[in-house]
């Protein structure tokens, strides 16, 4: 039970990172105004940088490139930022204990340990240049000695090899200053069974904390998807008809978004316009997603986790 339920949550963070709604998953500028990944390391934060790996003409694949953030102290990230070479496709920065060697690249993107040892998705972008921000005095904790991994997909479309890498900056807040961490809220639906030619729908409820307050929300889905929805109860949270470029609704400062009914609901609806039966699976092309994607914090705390629902089972 254990292993098939890491398998899919594993699948949900890479979903939620492959996400094409742009850098980060919300919260902030995602056109890369201010990007300043490859001038200078931040003066209060640290930075990831890949070695370059050579691509092929007409190569498509994905790398992971593992390390440990050698911290002076546990730190509150309130930007990140980052630059892809040509080629990229995107990056995705995963925490987890991954039990390897730094600086190992492999293409394997797996991690040690099995049960729950999650990978807990960090930061992704899909563009050149990109960058996610959080509220003021808010910002995603990261303790000293942390294990994290960079999972890199190249598509080189050139008639010759090519250099790729990728560069990640963390900016951080300074030393005497505090902050409440924040955390992803993810969802994601096992259920989905669209029948050739026909239309259909997946969905679930997942009950929300007290006192959870998210700054983003957003969905993803693939190409059968014509309608992703988040409601609060009866209320609208969040709505998109394009797959590809749904958006976000950001609540960047107070009063932030709170759930009343203590539920958040979420809905895909579909149209399989193939011969094939349409199932769950990390195939754009063939398979389809249904989630909801948010960011959150709570007041006071001093600690927050990452939050996966399974249909409607919240994980402990």
């Amino acid at each position: 039970m254990f292993d098939s339920l890491h398998r899919k949550l594993f699948l949900a963070s890479l979903a939620l990172a492959a996400a094409c709604n742009g850098g980060g998953g919300g919260g902030g500028d995602d056109d890369g105004t201010d990007v300043d990944a490859g001038n200078q390391p931040p003066a209060e934060g640290f930075r990831i940088q890949t070695p370059p790996i050579t691509i092929n003409a007409g190569q498509e694949v994905t790398y992971c490139y593992y390390t440990t953030l050698d911290l002076p102290r546990a730190m509150g990230v309130k930007r990140w930022s980052s630059t892809m070479t040509p080629g990229s496709h995107h990056l995705i920065l995963f925490f987890a204990d991954h039990g390897k060697a730094d600086g190992t690249i492999d293409q394997d993107c797996g991690i040690g340990g099995s049960g729950l040892n999650l990978p807990v998705w960090t930061y992704s972008a899909q563009t050149p240049t990109a960058e996610f921000s959080m509220p003021t005095g808010v910002g995603m904790q990261v303790n000293q000695g942390q294990q994290a991994f960079v999972q890199m997909h190249y598509f080189n479309v050139s008639d010759g090899p090519i250099e790729a890498s990728v560069t990640i900056d963390a900016d951080a807040s300074a030393a005497a200053e505090t902050f409440t961490p924040a955390a992803a809220y993810v969802t994601y639906n096992t259920n989905i069974n669209i029948q050739p030619n026909s239309t259909g729908m997946a969905q679930g409820t997942c009950s929300v904390p007290a006192g959870t307050k998210f700054f983003t929300m957003s969905t993803h889905a693939h190409r059968f998807s014509t309608l992703t929805r988040v409601t609060d109860g009866g209320q609208m949270v969040f709505e998109a008809t394009d797959w590809e470029h749904p958006g976000a609704r950001n609540w960047m400062a107070a009063p932030f978004y709170e759930f009343g009914s203590g539920q958040l609901t979420y809905r895909c609806e579909y149209n399989n316009t193939t011969g094939n039966v349409v199932r769950e699976g990390d195939s754009a092309e063939t398979d389809e997603m249904c989630m909801a994607v948010g960011y959150y914090f709570m007041d006071g705390a001093t600690t927050a986790r990452s939050r996966f629902c399974i249909n409607d089972f919240l994980v402990p």
